[in-house]
């Protein structure tokens, strides 16, 4: 189990990010398109992922979090992406038992069900296309134990980088 931090709600058409220098969230971009993001979205901190940004995270819940929400997770598995700033690999979390029973028995990406992971590939596909210069290819999903190890060197990565 770690920490998620929430920057976009399921659902929103709003483009929230963490700004490490106020401490704030800031409102990235609008999607001027149909798109809505398909699961809470954020961040584990205090990690280093391969684009330089703390490593993402879809959070898979049946509610919206509120943005700058800490809550802790469960990693079952992980979305591959590649966009125009390199690898961007998502980990795939549920909530932790602790928070929320009813995801106990999700303990793999293949147990959420084909609608859910479907509908996360199509936006990751799609909610770029309209951006200029941006594009997203997904390369598809690893299990618990891919997105385990991503989360794992992803510790590593900063602990390194953040030397005193």
């Amino acid at each position: 189990m770690t920490d998620v931090i929430i920057e976009i709600p399921k659902h929103s058409h709003i483009k929230y990010e963490y700004d490490h220098d106020t401490g704030m969230i800031r409102c990235d971009r609008i999607l001027n398109n149909s798109m809505m993001y398909p699961a809470n979205y954020g961040y584990i901190p205090k990690t280093l992922s391969g684009d330089g940004d703390p490593l993402d995270a879809l959070f898979i819940s049946d509610y919206q979090l509120h943005p700058g929400v800490i809550i802790k997770g469960r990693v079952v598995g992980v979305l591959k992406t590649v966009d125009e700033c390199g690898k961007d690999d998502k980990l795939l979390m549920v909530p932790s038992c602790e928070v929320d029973k009813t995801y106990s028995n999700v303990n793999n990406y293949t147990d959420l069900g084909q609608s859910t992971l479907t509908k996360i590939k199509t936006f990751f596909e799609n909610y770029k296309n309209i951006d200029s210069g941006k594009w997203v290819k997904v390369e598809g999903y690893g299990s618990n134990e891919e997105g385990l190890e991503i989360l794992r060197q992803s510790y590593v990565n900063y602990s390194e980088t953040n030397v005193q």
